[in-house]
C-alpha cells in the first residue's frame, strides 16, 4: 500500500478562505486490489463520484486549494468516520447495529458499491484495515485540517465546500420533473455552517441557472460533521451534483457536454470563491 493517498493544488496566491475537496473522485486502483475482488474493473467504479475533481479543477486559478482523492471509494471511503469499521467485511469487528452506513455495507471500508453489490471475495484482517487507515485516511484527513488551519490564521474563517456527485435515481422522489433538484446542499440541518454562508453557496448555483435543494436527499456526511464548527469560524457544505448533466452514468464517460457543464461549474467557483475572499475578524478568545 504505497498509493499517494491524495492530490493537492494550490493556487499561485491565496485569495479566499474557501477549501475545496473532492474524497470520492479517486480512480487510481492499484493491482492488489483488483486481485481480491469479485468486481469487473467496470462495476467498481460505480460507487466513484467519477469527474467531479475534473469540475472543480480551475478553483487554484481563483485562489482556492483543491484536494482530491486519488485513491478509490473501494479501497477506504474518506467521507467516513475512521471508527465506522464494519464487522460483515472486517475480522475481529464488534457490531454496531446503530448506524445504518455500516449496515448497509457503507462503512469507512466498504463492502459493497452502488446497488449493493459485494466487493470481496471474502472478509479482511482487522490488520489489513488498520493499515488502509494509516496509509490513506489519516493522511487526507491531515491534510483537510491543515489547510483549513491555515485559511483560519489568514482569514479568521475557513469554509469547505466538500464536492461530490449523485446518481440520477437518487432524486426520482421528486414530485415531478419541475422539482427534481440538479443539486443538493447540505449542511447537516444548520449545525455545519452558517445560515449566511450556505445561503450564499446555494445562490451561487442558482445564479448559474441550477435547480438547488437543501438537505434533502442528502444532508451531509462525515465531513460536515467533522469539520462543520460555525461557532469557531470553521463552515463546512457538501455539494451534490446529479451525474446526469455531465456523464453517462451507465459507461462512467463524459458526455458531449461535459465541457459545457465544466464551465458553468467555473462561474460557480468564481461565485464560491467570493464567499471567503474577505478577511473576518477573530472572535475574541
Amino acid at each position: 500500500m504505497t498509493e499517494t493517498p491524495f492530490t493537492l493544488t494550490r493556487p499561485k496566491e491565496r485569495t479566499t478562505s474557501v477549501v475545496f475537496a473532492s474524497p470520492h473522485s479517486g480512480n487510481h486502483y492499484a493491482p492488489w486490489l483488483r486481485d481480491n475482488v469479485v468486481l469487473d474493473a467496470h462495476t467498481i467504479r460505480t460507487s466513484e463520484d467519477a469527474f467531479v475533481d475534473q469540475l472543480f479543477a480551475c478553483a487554484p486559478d481563483h485562489g482556492a486549494a483543491l484536494l482530491t482523492a486519488r485513491i478509490p471509494r473501494a479501497i477506504v471511503d474518506l467521507n467516513r468516520g475512521v471508527d465506522e469499521l464494519d464487522p460483515a467485511l472486517i475480522e475481529g469487528v464488534r457490531r454496531n447495529v446503530h448506524n445504518p452506513r455500516i449496515v448497509s455495507g457503507l462503512g469507512v471500508i466498504p463492502r459493497v458499491v452502488a446497488g449493493g453489490r459485494a466487493i470481496y471475495r471474502g472478509k479482511l484482517s482487522l490488520t489489513e484495515a488498520h493499515d488502509r487507515l494509516k496509509t490513506y485516511w489519516h493522511p487526507y484527513h491531515d491534510q483537510l485540517q491543515a489547510l483549513l488551519d491555515e485559511n483560519t490564521r489568514q482569514f479568521g474563517q475557513a469554509i469547505l465546500i466538500d464536492c461530490h456527485s449523485m446518481p440520477r435515481e437518487a432524486l426520482d422522489s421528486a414530485r415531478s420533473q419541475s422539482e427534481r433538484p440538479e443539486i443538493v446542499i447540505g449542511d447537516r440541518f444548520g449545525a455545519s455552517a452558517s445560515k449566511d454562508i450556505v445561503d450564499q453557496v446555494a445562490a451561487a448555483f442558482r445564479d448559474a441557472g441550477f435547480s438547488v435543494a437543501h438537505n434533502s436527499p442528502f444532508a451531509g456526511a462525515y465531513s460536515t460533521i467533522a469539520y462543520g464548527r460555525p461557532a469557531r469560524r470553521q463552515h463546512a457544505v457538501q455539494v451534490e451534483i446529479d451525474r446526469s448533466l455531465y456523464m453517462n452514468e451507465q459507461a462512467i464517460e463524459p458526455h458531449l457536454y461535459f465541457d459545457k457543464f465544466r464551465d458553468r461549474i467555473a462561474s460557480v467557483i468564481k461565485g464560491l470563491v467570493r464567499i471567503g475572499a474577505q478577511q473576518q475578524p477573530m472572535a475574541a478568545e
